[in-house]
């Protein structure tokens, strides 16, 4: 008979060194790179209810309609203030929104009247971006104080709604101005 010798076969050893490596590596560097994500959150709140009586409607509220044409600034609540059309390139005008708000706001501070909230009404066809874009102006604004850039507030306090479907046809008669 024929033996068959087998040689013990030593266990492998498990080499971590380069898991280990790795490891040190990548453990400081997504610890670093969650500093730098952050998700900003705004509150914003739907109107009050129009049918109820008990509310006292409020004269100076501030609105703000989003149409395909352009912007429209009501002040007080459902008078028009200002309409600003889309530029040629069928953008809409942030800067001169931000400037008409502006006024807006330093109107109500020589009656003495704080306010800080708007409502910004849009067609159901008004892109994400535009909204954004929106709540961005309307929220603050770039100042300059004592030879440093802040932002100061406008009308942080933003409520939503749907726009009234003749507000265009209304605010831009006669297409661009």
């Amino acid at each position: 008979m024929f033996r068959v010798k087998r040689r013990k076969q030593k266990e492998a050893e498990l080499d971590i060194t380069a898991f280990l490596n790795l490891m040190i590596v990548l453990v400081p560097v997504l610890l670093l790179g969650l500093v730098f994500s952050q998700i900003t959150v705004l509150d914003v709140k739907l109107p009050d209810v129009a049918g109820d009586s008990s509310i006292k409607p409020d004269l100076k509220h501030v609105e703000l309609v989003l149409t395909s044409q352009g912007m429209v600034v009501n002040f007080p609540k459902g008078i028009q203030l200002k309409s600003i059309p889309v530029s040629e390139q069928g953008e809409h005008d942030f800067k001169t929104l931000s400037l008409v708000l502006q006024q807006v706001k330093r109107e109500l501070k020589e009656q003495n009247i704080e306010r800080r909230s708007i409502t910004i009404l849009s067609e159901p066809e008004t892109s994400y971006q535009t909204i954004v874009s929106a709540m961005d102006t309307v929220r603050s604004f770039k100042a300059v104080v004592v030879a440093s850039v802040v932002d100061a507030a406008l009308f942080p306090e933003i409520s939503f709604g749907d726009a009234p479907e003749n507000t265009a046809k209304n605010a831009f008669k006669g297409g661009r101005s």
